[in-house]
């Protein structure tokens, strides 16, 4: 019985130190303004890093990582294939180190307190019917790479893929490595459909690969169809499509 109530004051406890930290953090959400930010705050970061902990420990998320000892250092373009809203989220956890900041749908930064943490990490909202405006959004993730801020992450696909086939690519999205002159780490996610389907009942195994890198002195040479091309080649390869 000792046991049992101990058990319940643990777990208890721990369920009133979340809800605490929740309530911190809608709280001090509420003073972030609606609008892009130059620097990359570290305080908001740790707020993103522990709510993703908590995410994938909940949802029993399962990661399995391959090919990523030999990455450049620095700032850099990542780009994956994207198949759930889960992909941004793991992957920013995954490469934590480089401080990763993605090129996201507006309609993200309007989900509640969670968008306002996404901005003061130098996350952008991108324009996907507006060229003018999509190309501001690129000079200014490009900007951010240069200043050694943020890495920056896209999708190419511009859009999930529901059938989990590779979608055409934006050619576009890669005149940010070129305008930064920054290596393109290209990565595919496999399994991160499932894990909306799998809980609460069972854990999800995902794996996310590192199928190729884009050194900087290559991305200064080849045109952004060149390194759009090569990238999607061997995302096929990876996924064996």
């Amino acid at each position: 019985m000792i046991f049992l109530w101990i058990v319940l004051g643990v777990v208890g406890g721990l369920v009133g130190l979340i809800a605490l930290c929740a309530l911190f953090t809608i709280v001090i959400s509420l003073f972030v303004k609606d609008k892009d930010y130059d620097k990359n705050s570290g305080f908001f970061r740790f707020l993103l890093y522990f709510w993703t902990v908590f995410g994938i420990i909940t949802i029993r998320i399962k990661i399995k990582v391959t090919g990523n000892n030999d990455l450049p250092k620095g700032r850099i373009l990542f780009v994956s294939n994207h198949r759930s809203k889960f992909d941004p989220i793991l992957c920013w956890w995954i490469f934590r180190k480089y401080k990763l900041a993605f090129l996201s749908k507006k309609e993200n930064f309007k989900v509640p307190f969670f968008g306002k943490i996404i901005r003061k990490c130098c996350f952008m909202a991108i324009d996907r019917e507006n060229p003018r405006n999509a190309m501001k959004t690129i000079i200014r993730s490009a900007e951010l790479i240069k200043k050694d801020e943020v890495s920056i992450g896209v999708y190419p696909e511009g859009t999930r893929s529901k059938t989990l086939e590779l979608l055409p690519f934006h050619d576009g999205v890669f005149k940010i490595a070129k305008m930064a002159g920054c290596p393109v780490v290209a990565i595919t996610a496999k399994g991160t459909e499932n894990i909306s389907k799998n809980f609460p009942k069972r854990k999800t195994e995902v794996c996310f690969d590192v199928v190729d890198v884009v050194s900087a002195e290559e991305v200064a040479n080849l045109s952004t169809h060149e390194i759009s091309a090569r990238v999607r080649a061997k995302m096929i390869e990876n996924l064996g499509e």
